[in-house]
């Protein structure tokens, strides 16, 4: 199983709407992946380590799926619409990563 996160890095000023990227964004992505989604969560920053500080990231997205190769292979298709519906929710760019899940 591999994890896809998607992270958006705290900035001074930043603009993100979280309730458009849970129900519009993450449910497109959700869509297109159909039955290769093995789940969708979405996790909002709320603070740094040190107190009264501002979160590293706004927020991050995350889907689950049997393998990178078939989350890029389904995906593919969908992906100019998917990066265009970015700038509806923010102007932060986001940072991608591929994880391994262990546990």
């Amino acid at each position: 199983m591999i994890k896809v996160s998607v992270f958006y890095p705290y900035a001074e000023g930043c603009r993100f709407d979280i309730d458009y990227y849970c129900r519009r964004h993450m449910e497109m992505v959700r869509k297109a992946l159909g039955a290769a989604c093995k789940g969708v969560f979405v996790e909002r920053g709320l603070a740094g380590a040190a107190p009264g500080s501002p979160p590293p990231f706004v927020a991050m997205g995350h889907v689950l799926c049997d393998s990178a190769e078939t989350f890029r292979a389904i995906m593919e298709p969908h992906m100019a619409e998917i990066m265009a519906d970015v700038a509806n929710y923010t102007d932060i760019e986001p940072v991608i990563q591929f994880s391994d899940v262990k546990m």
